[in-house]
């Protein structure tokens, strides 16, 4: 999967906004004002940061060398999944997928982006 294509992916989402809080060349992707996904713009190699199920994000470590435990975050909850690796692009849309879905269960109702938005 290229850059391009994941960022494209990302802001596809309802209620997704890019942001860069940190940094001219961290881009965040954030729905209701929080984080579901993280791009290092300037790495050498893109790698991307998702939330993942815990349970999840274990078994997904075994299986793919491109997924590791997410870097400066949380190893519990986060997965830095490198684009230019054995994971195929399908899988990483369904890991965009999955960030995003647990983030938005995680917002109040009222924050939550109404489907189809």
């Amino acid at each position: 999967m290229t850059l391009e294509s994941l960022t494209t992916c990302c802001i596809a989402k309802p209620g997704a906004e890019e942001t860069f809080p940190f940094d001219e060349s961290t881009l965040v992707f954030k729905v209701g004002g929080k984080m579901f996904a993280l791009v290092g713009l300037d790495a050498p190699e893109p790698v991307v940061n998702l939330k993942c199920d815990p349970e999840r994000a274990v078994a997904l470590r075994a299986e793919y060398e491109g997924i590791l435990p997410g870097w400066h975050m949380s190893k519990t909850h986060w997965n830095s999944v490198k684009l230019d690796s054995d994971v195929p692009a399908s899988l990483v849309r369904e890991l965009v997928d999955h960030s995003y879905d647990l983030v938005v269960a995680s917002l109040p109702r009222t924050r939550r982006p109404e489907a189809g938005a």
